[in-house]
């Protein structure tokens, strides 16, 4: 039996649907009932009843059940186990960035006292969205994430290590710029200037237009924040960021923000990992440093995510 159709048998057995367990697993709809019926044909026996659209496992597919988490389980360990031999200082750690401040200040701080514990250690740093960040975590291609949250994946863990509210951003001649609160009619109004689809800010975005039964007029999508809050100070349009991410420029006066009358969404950065019972003590170690760097507040830096 192949690790990827356990994996995916695993799934749809939780999700108790072949729709949730694709989306969980990133995989289309089809390809886990090619699995399904990959593992059953192996096997010589139907692992699910399907009822009215539901699914119920059978006896085999419950006894199966209990054999592939312990299969999965000592799969995940054996390999982190194994990338530990030779010493504390081996391992992997590949880590995902959906911030661009952070690359400067403070993830190179924290590599480098990684770096100093884990001499030999597989290191790698790889940017994207959130979104990519959390799929490629799910196809164990990297490590951990640092991310906006929240994240939707099952399998992934995550931990909170800043918040902030969603405020709108405009230059201080706009006529928006004296208002103590900015409408979402107003808003959508636009121009807006926006992060890229597939960013988790952008997604809490578009889904407070969608709720408030609006089609905002986006006129720019940019990838980088830096570039986003420079078009909107020289004038090109509004935009919605954490507060955090103007503090400097609003304080002084290159940016006006406000608060967006009915936005309670909050904008969230952390951590994400797969979940497993075993933590590797390179992902230990960069997890508490995180926590240290990350997770309190000193005004020394602003985090930017997609």
């Amino acid at each position: 039996m192949e690790l990827r159709l356990l994996r995916t048998f695993k799934a749809v057995a939780e999700a108790g649907s072949f729709t949730q367990a694709a989306s969980r697993i990133h995989l289309s709809q089809a390809a886990v009932s090619v699995h399904i019926r990959q593992l059953e044909e192996e096997l010589g026996t139907p692992l699910f009843l399907r009822v009215n659209k539901k699914l119920f496992l059978t006896e085999a597919g419950r006894a199966l059940l209990t054999h592939a988490e312990a299969i999965l389980r000592a799969h995940d360990e054996a390999r982190a186990e194994l990338a530990a031999i030779g010493g504390p200082s081996r391992g992997r750690l590949h880590i995902g960035v959906a911030s661009t401040t952070i690359t400067v200040h403070p993830l190179p701080e924290i590599l480098s006292e990684i770096k100093r514990k884990y001499a030999l250690l597989d290191l790698s740093l790889v940017g994207g969205t959130s979104e990519r960040i959390i799929e490629r975590i799910l196809a164990n291609d990297i490590d951990v994430g640092l991310v906006s949250l929240p994240v939707e994946a099952s399998d992934v863990m995550t931990e909170t290590l800043r918040s902030d509210r969603l405020v709108a951003v405009m230059n201080p001649r706009h006529k928006l710029a004296r208002a103590r609160e900015v409408s979402a009619d107003e808003l959508a109004a636009g121009p807006l200037i926006l992060g890229e689809k597939g960013g988790n800010t952008r997604r809490l975005i578009d889904l407070f237009f969608e709720k408030s039964g609006l089609d905002p007029n986006v006129v720019m999508e940019l990838q980088r924040t830096e570039a986003i809050v420079k078009m909107v100070e020289l004038g090109f349009g509004v935009t919605i960021l954490p507060a955090g991410s103007v503090h400097t420029d609003v304080a002084r006066g290159r940016l006006r923000s406000a608060p967006v009358q009915g936005l309670n969404l909050r904008w969230e950065f952390g951590v994400a990992y797969l979940k497993s019972d075993y933590l590797s003590p390179a992902l230990e170690s960069f997890l508490k440093l995180c926590r240290a760097y990350i997770g309190k507040h000193d005004g020394g830096w602003l985090l930017k995510t997609k």
